[in-house]
């Protein structure tokens, strides 16, 4: 079983974001199950893959496996009312990354930064930049399975 360890902010309406490389994510949910499990179809630039995650919180299951994009078409059918259009924007920060993703569609103003970790002390002794809002890590509105199905962006 492979671990992602994760705390996920807000970026702050009008706030700056240091510059890093680009590119257009898509991604739909096959599955949206209880306590966090999901399925996921995944387009980042030119790769395609199908992720499995469990739990809730800082630390979760995940597995990903990569597809092909005759695989990935095949299956993107299937996530018709789950689906997240956004840019992701990967922000070097000292040992880490920044993900910043910049919402379209129903979820347009919607900005969140994501930081992996390799353990769960290194989550808790990490100090975000001033660039960085609010963490939401454990409020599950802010969940990308939750905001696939979402009308609209959560409030803050």
């Amino acid at each position: 079983m492979g671990v992602e360890i994760e705390r996920k902010f807000l970026v702050p309406e009008g706030g700056s974001v240091p510059d890093g490389r680009e590119f257009e994510v898509r991604q739909g949910y096959l599955v949206l199950g209880p306590e966090g499990a999901e399925a996921r179809v995944r387009r980042q630039g030119e790769e395609y893959s199908l992720t499995v995650k469990r739990g809730a919180g800082l630390v979760r299951g995940e597995w990903e496996t990569p597809l092909g994009a005759e695989q990935f078409a095949d299956l993107w059918p299937a996530t018709e009312h789950a689906r997240i259009d956004k840019t992701r924007r990967v922000v070097p920060l000292g040992p880490h990354e920044a993900v910043v993703d910049t919402y379209r569609g129903r979820l347009a103003g919607l900005r969140t930064v994501e930081v992996e970790f390799t353990d769960p002390e290194a989550a808790a002794a990490f100090t975000p930049p001033p660039w960085f809002g609010p963490e939401v890590t454990d409020r599950p509105e802010f969940k990308n399975q939750r905001l696939a199905a979402a009308d609209a962006p959560p409030l803050p």
